[in-house]
């Protein structure tokens, strides 16, 4: 571990952990969406939603203001631009699904796309679970490794989601908006995938 002599802001990890925690919210709400097929049960909890992407609006302002006004960070800034950009991508892309589900209005919704939204419940939690961890740098691989996996089982969900909307049976327009639906969903599983491996490259920096 390299030698610090100069006080850093240590307040960044404190909003890295606060949008991990709007990640878990924004997952378990998402799943909620997808399990039922009450419209307004769907619009009230769609308003849960972007109740919870305002909120990570702010987080990610705070750090972007810090980022500005802090001598010394806790790491590389570019960094920090990066991790906090791609957590709130994430947010993002859940917050976009849960709206095309309202928009297209959705019925009830395949099952893959449900186990999807599941894996993005558990990669949410393992990223949520891993923020206070980035502090000390330390037990952080696990948390990487398991991410990558749960990413690969979303993707594989995935392509199974299309190849049935389109096998023939599924009515063209619906296919496209179920599609899409599954796209977002696919995104935000990228999305945190591109969070353990911007965590992992600054473990590796630091170590």
């Amino acid at each position: 571990m390299r030698l610090r002599l100069t006080p850093r802001d240590t307040s960044f990890y404190d909003q890295f952990a606060a949008a991990a925690r709007n990640i878990v919210a924004a997952a378990e709400v998402l799943a909620q969406m997808v399990e039922t097929s009450s419209v307004a049960e769907r619009g009230e909890l769609n308003q849960k939603m972007r109740d919870i992407e305002h909120a990570n609006d702010e987080v990610t302002h705070e750090v972007m203001r810090r980022l500005n006004s802090t001598f010394v960070t806790p790491f590389d800034r570019q960094d920090i631009y990066q991790l906090t950009a791609e957590l709130d991508d994430v947010v993002d892309f859940m917050e976009e699904a849960a709206d095309l589900i309202l928009l297209y209005e959705l019925g009830d919704l395949p099952q893959t796309t449900r186990e999807a939204v599941q894996v993005l419940v558990k990669a949410s939690h393992a990223t949520a679970e891993a923020m206070p961890r980035l502090q000390g740098m330390k037990d952080l691989a696990e948390y990487w490794i398991e991410v990558n996996r749960l990413e690969n089982e979303a993707d594989q969900l995935y392509r199974r989601t299309v190849a049935r909307l389109f096998n023939g049976e599924t009515d063209a327009l619906m296919a496209i908006k179920l599609k899409d639906l599954a796209d977002k969903v696919e995104a935000a599983a990228d999305g945190l995938e591109d969070v353990a491996d911007t965590v992992e490259t600054i473990a590796l920096k630091e170590s």
